[in-house]
């Protein structure tokens, strides 16, 4: 409940915040909270991504996608992920969430995104994300038209085409079946 909460009021922040492009960098000033420590006393590994949540968000509301995403009824949601830890953000430390769309492919928009203290990268994720509406999956075409185009260097490196090819599950069109317990 809390992080619905933190999500809620980061988006009313957002809004009064500078705005910038959404091919730009977002930058959200943070503090290690007690919600987001373990018995370790810094940021659980799970919460690292649940609070990478709020730099996309930060990037889609300053842009000004955030308020057409929802005319257009369409919602973001995550298909793969994946983070590397360098080290630990602890209780009561400032840092950053930064993000940017690093590409897009013809399944999902890609985000890079960082969490940084005192210049030094901590943790670093990348994150496949779709917009879907109730008809179905959002084309880059009507997400093109709606965000305007991609800055002709915005390509998607190499190894990020392999890893959502050898990450990714089967369409939920098919069935994919658990068979390890009986």
């Amino acid at each position: 409940m809390h992080l619905l909460l933190r999500t809620l009021l980061h988006l009313i922040l957002s809004r009064r915040r500078p705005k910038l492009s959404v091919w730009g960098n977002s930058s959200v000033p943070m503090r290690v909270l007690p919600t987001d420590i373990d018995i370790a006393m810094h940021i659980n590994n799970g919460m690292y991504l649940s609070l990478m949540d709020l730099g996309r968000f930060d990037l889609m509301v300053r842009s000004g996608i955030w308020d057409k995403m929802r005319r257009n009824g369409w919602s973001p949601v995550v298909g793969g992920e994946t983070i590397s830890f360098r080290k630990s953000l602890n209780l009561g430390q400032r840092y950053s969430i930064e993000s940017k769309i690093i590409g897009f492919d013809d399944r999902a928009i890609y985000f890079e995104q960082r969490m940084v203290s005192d210049g030094e990268i901590y943790a670093r994720a990348f994150i496949a994300t779709r917009l879907v509406s109730k008809s179905g999956p959002v084309t880059n075409e009507e997400i093109f038209s709606t965000f305007g185009n991609p800055p002709a260097d915005l390509i998607l490196p190499e190894w990020i085409h392999e890893w959502r090819l050898n990450n990714s599950l089967p369409s939920t069109r098919r069935p994919v079946p658990h068979a390890w317990a009986r």
